[in-house]
């Protein structure tokens, strides 16, 4: 390949043909990386370390979903998926004679703590305990380890994203059907899905207590992640972990409120975590998805003049799922 090369690593699921196709409007020629190719597979390290050699952007969205049951199987799956294939980029990285200028690499806002009394950033923000948070810190510790000259390295730590993914379509269903109420947290039965994982294992985390609907929810809208992506390209003083998260976070409470708005349900049943535990094992999800209170603000974006397009949680809500929604269409570049 030649010309202006990008690299993507996980370019399928919600996320991945979103920002592949935005490299390629905007001139990338992009080689794609994952189980099956097409580029290059996981299992070739050869072909892997050719791709990266020479191309001057690398964007790293591999991970196995979150949107299951913790099982010991599951666990490792999220972990590995995530760990593994890191390293995996920081060795062809390390090993370039030409290395990408820049490596964007998800992680998430999950690895702050449950917060309620103050929002978190990137130089106060307090790590949290658990299987969640140990999966993060491990992908960070992987992606910034060691000296890279010619690579500037960002952790993107990801709020929710709202469009047309899986996390958007679960509530919004939720609300159509009449339980579209808050998340109420509550007593449960101890498990041990949530305990920690990796060399220095934590938590689990303590108990949230009884958060009413009130537990943060962190939250961006698609388009403007992918403008971020962009923005960070262009700010070389941005390095190191970097929250992607609208600069005003809702709650839970007011999440269900613009949902049952968007899809004019005008009853919404609050859900009490003895009934929410038994639909998330239906599912075969976990209500720490819903009941952790994720309270990120942006600040290293936003002190670097980035401008966010939707920071109204009501008004994103109801473009995405309500009558005449924009979440099926193409996401327009600007």
């Amino acid at each position: 390949m030649s010309g202006r090369r990008a690299v993507l690593a996980g370019a399928s699921g919600f996320l991945g043909p979103l920002v592949g196709a935005d490299l390629a409007e905007r001139g990338y020629t992009v080689a794609v990386v994952g189980r099956h190719g097409p580029d290059a597979r996981w299992d070739q390290p050869d072909r892997l370390a050719a791709l990266v050699d020479g191309a001057e952007l690398l964007v790293n969205l591999a991970g196995r979903s979150v949107g299951c049951r913790y099982t010991a199987r599951n666990r490792a799956a999220i972990y590995d998926s995530r760990v593994d294939t890191t390293a995996a980029l920081h060795r062809a990285v390390r090993d370039a004679a030409a290395p990408p200028r820049l490596w964007l690499n998800a992680s998430t806002a999950t690895i702050y703590r449950h917060a309620t009394d103050r929002p978190q950033t990137e130089v106060d923000g307090e790590l949290g305990e658990g299987f969640s948070v140990d999966v993060a810190r491990n992908w960070e510790r992987v992606l910034l380890a060691g000296d890279l000259p010619g690579t500037r390295r960002v952790a993107l730590r990801m709020a929710i994203v709202l469009g047309d993914g899986p996390a958007l379509t679960m509530l919004a269903r939720a609300a159509r059907t009449g339980f579209g109420g808050p998340q109420l947290d509550g007593p449960w039965f101890p498990h041990r899905r949530y305990r920690g994982i990796g060399p220095d294992p934590t938590g689990p985390a303590p108990p949230h207590g009884r958060t009413h609907g009130e537990q943060r929810f962190s939250w961006i809208h698609v388009e403007d992640l992918l403008a971020a992506l962009r923005f960070l390209e262009d700010h070389d003083e941005l390095a190191g972990p970097v929250n992607l998260a609208a600069p005003v976070a809702g709650t839970n409470r007011s999440l269900m409120a613009a949902l049952r708005r968007a899809v004019r349900m005008p009853v919404g049943v609050p859900v009490p975590r003895w009934l929410l535990e038994p639909g998330m094992w239906l599912l075969r999800q976990e209500s720490e998805l819903l009941l952790k209170s994720r309270w990120v603000v942006p600040a290293a974006l936003l002190g670097a003049g980035f401008r966010f397009a939707w920071t109204d949680l009501d008004a994103a809500v109801g473009a995405l799922v309500g009558p005449g929604s924009v979440a099926q269409k193409p996401i327009p570049s600007r």
